[in-house]
């Protein structure tokens, strides 16, 4: 999915099942709930840490997908609410990272193997 099909897709979904978008500040919120819980299953999946005895470790990589879904659906309703197109952002964003970083990773012995 294109990112302008996905912000009238998330902004259509809004307008039929959402009533409203919530507002800036309460996304943020639930946009940070979301990271921790995307955190949560990393650090258990890939980090150290283990799963409780009654947690279902089965479905981890599904479970990540889907907390990936759910911040990016929060963060395409910032971006419409704020009247942001999401491919401008990208774009621009990736010019900046080529700009700044074009030869700084090359360089990082942490990163050589």
């Amino acid at each position: 999915m294109e990112l302008k099909k996905l912000q009238e897709s998330v902004d259509n979904w809004i307008k039929t099942y959402g009533v409203r978008y919530f507002s800036e500040v309460t996304n943020t919120i639930v946009l940070m709930e979301e990271v921790g819980e995307f955190s949560r299953l990393m650090a258990r999946v890939y980090g150290e840490q283990s799963f409780k005895k009654k947690e279902e470790q089965q479905t981890a990589h599904d479970d990540i997908a889907e907390e990936i879904g759910d911040i990016l659906f929060v963060i395409t309703c910032l971006a419409n609410q704020m009247n942001m197109d999401l491919t401008q952002v990208m774009y621009k964003n990736i010019a900046k990272k080529t700009e700044r970083d074009q030869n700084r990773h090359h360089h990082n012995s942490k990163l050589s193997e």
